[in-house]
């Protein structure tokens, strides 16, 4: 998930690319975000390269290139979903974004996700995991979480496993989502909507589905992997 300066030096980026087929410099980007120095668009630009928008090509100055945009910028956004699930060894995730045409992709683990009763809503960055270029749906912003709880072994999601998400605010009846309830309490659960309720449903018989007024619930993604470490 960007922050709003991260989409507005992106969107900024994108339109100038598009229009003069070179990308703005970083005076330019500076007034365009009305900072006060040159150091917050470095920080702003790292931050994109890392999450996999943007690269930058060495030795050429102004080398800005677009490698994909998030659904309110215009991304592709690839409904329905087969889960994927890659085994292995346990390993340290990787400190630097894998090479753009790579077979794998960083994308940033936001920290722990509840497949049981909600817990703390996911707040920042804690780490970036490496996933198979072939979870990533479309060319969305992707995240990742690692599950707490068993609320949704039945779906073949166990407590410690690490999921892939496409961030998205929409939903249909029978998706996997990250749900945020009340906007402090996030959850992984089936979304089910009926009229204007919905139901964040489990799948484990041991849990009660959950009903809550539509205004209640906020979609913050869709499940789109799955990595299970040993």
């Amino acid at each position: 998930m960007l922050t709003k300066k991260q989409l507005d030096l992106l969107d900024f980026i994108n339109k100038r690319l598009q229009r003069d087929g070179v990308p703005p410099s970083f005076d330019e980007m500076k007034d365009a975000l009305d900072l006060r120095s040159k150091s917050g668009i470095h920080r702003l630009i790292t931050a994109l390269e890392e999450r996999g928008f943007i690269r930058r090509l060495a030795h050429r100055a102004r080398a800005i290139e677009i490698v994909k945009l998030p659904e309110s910028l215009g991304g592709d956004a690839t409904a329905g979903f087969t889960p994927k699930v890659i085994e292995g060894d346990k390993v340290d995730p990787p400190a630097t974004a894998m090479p753009v045409g790579s077979s794998a992709f960083d994308v940033p683990l936001m920290g722990k996700i509840a497949a049981g009763v909600p817990i703390e809503a996911i707040s920042h960055v804690s780490n970036q995991v490496s996933v198979p270029g072939g979870m990533i749906a479309g060319t969305g912003e992707h995240y990742a979480l690692e599950v707490k709880g068993d609320s949704m072994i039945n779906a073949g999601i166990n407590d410690g496993d690490v999921v892939v998400i496409r961030e998205t605010s929409t939903a249909d009846n029978g998706d996997i989502v990250v749900a945020l309830v009340d906007d402090h309490e996030a959850t992984l659960k089936t979304y089910r909507r009926n009229g204007s309720s919905i139901a964040l449903e489990a799948a484990n018989p041991a849990y009660e589905t959950r009903v809550f007024r539509d205004d209640q619930v906020k979609v913050q993604g869709r499940l789109v992997g799955l990595i299970r470490t040993y």
